[in-house]
């Protein structure tokens, strides 16, 4: 046996030493160009494709985004996002933006920004979300433009309710999109469709009457724990002396953290008849007394899903073309997560142009 040698173990440690100082050293060096990069970094551009407000009812805003094109799709596009979220995501920045890709493509399209409730909107319900400030956002499009019909693109939560108004004023919606939507809330794949079998939805509207943005956010980051909470600033050190990536991650940090609080009688509607008991699916869902039949959908669908989708899975949304009574429906799915589906390379170079040359060829 090899007699190990004193002097070499010596030489071992000194280069060990040697090299944690210079790691530690490229460390805080990285850090320090972080801070100088950090106060270089313009986050005005979040949500800024030229715009206009052109209808407001309660806290609902309207937006109409001024066209990129001479002569764009004659029938308008309304943008439906979630209430849990802002609908900026599709806005994020001018390079992976999903509205000025859509614009440039040729649509004229409008969004819904659903506001902020605060105590005072505790009783608003879903019915008035849909039916009514939905509703007055879809006529407002139809009476400016003349027609009788608009397209729908409802993303997440918006992608329930747009098929939901589509299935009750199905003469008033000309073609319907659904993008990372969920339609069937008894599946096994997302941890979110587990927990909130068990969540006392009553107790909780009961007890706040507005439901807390902090309290849905924690939910939401307690899917991946270390990854949302802490894996992602370690991450992002690497990233430190570059200031195109770290303008994304604060982008996105600003967009993630800006989570309304939510109407507590839509909540306990949403929740319960939905998320716990998945009713419209078992064709058992009331809004304002009148059952939903999906089937009442004949319209073109078009469904557009994230396969990497951890907040809602495929499974969840794959079920909409069964559910419609259309006859000329079409899904697309593509590597992404539910935020990625349009706030990435991938939605500029494949998912934007997609969902916008379907619309362009269903609006004729």
């Amino acid at each position: 046996m090899e007699k190990t040698n004193s002097s070499d173990i010596m030489k071992d440690s000194l280069r060990m030493y040697e090299s944690a100082v210079e790691s530690a050293l490229r460390y805080q060096e990285k850090l320090l160009k972080g801070v100088e990069v950090f106060t270089r970094i313009n986050l005005d551009d979040i949500n800024k494709t030229p715009k206009d407000l052109v209808f407001q009812i309660d806290k609902t805003k309207l937006y109409h985004y001024k066209p990129m094109v001479k002569h764009p799709v004659p029938v308008p596009i309304l943008l439906v996002y979630a209430l849990m979220n802002k609908q900026y995501i599709m806005d994020i920045q001018p390079e992976k933006s999903f509205v000025k890709k859509l614009l440039e493509l040729g649509l004229d399209v409008y969004i819904i920004d659903w506001g902020y409730p605060t105590a005072l909107d505790r009783y608003v319900t879903t019915e008035d979300y849909i039916e009514e400030y939905l509703g007055a956002a879809v006529d407002f499009i139809r009476e400016k433009h003349s027609l009788p019909a608009v397209n729908l693109l409802g993303k997440c939560q918006g992608g329930t309710f747009a098929a939901i108004y589509a299935s009750l004023y199905t003469d008033k919606v000309k073609n319907l999109v659904a993008v990372a939507a969920p339609f069937d809330f008894d599946i096994e794949d997302g941890l979110l469709f587990k927990w909130s079998k068990y969540f006392d939805v009553d107790r909780l509207v009961d007890a706040y009457g507005v439901i807390p943005g902090d309290f849905l956010n924690n939910t939401f980051i307690m899917l991946s724990p270390y990854n949302l909470a802490i894996g992602k600033y370690v991450n992002i050190v690497n990233s430190f002396d570059d200031p195109k990536a770290l303008g994304e991650f604060l982008r996105m940090e600003k967009w993630l953290f800006d989570c309304p609080a939510q109407a507590g009688e839509n909540y306990r509607k949403w929740m319960k008849d939905l998320w716990q008991n998945n009713l419209l699916i078992k064709g058992e869902f009331f809004l304002g007394g009148k059952r939903i039949n999906l089937k009442n959908i004949t319209i073109p669908v078009l469904n557009v899903y994230g396969t990497k989708d951890n907040l809602i899975p495929a499974s969840s949304s794959i079920p909409l073309l069964r559910l419609v009574g259309s006859k000329d429906k079409e899904e697309a799915s593509y590597p992404v997560g539910h935020a990625g589906i349009v706030a990435s390379s991938l939605s500029q170079a494949e998912i934007a142009p997609k969902i916008a040359g379907w619309v362009k060829d269903h609006s004729k």
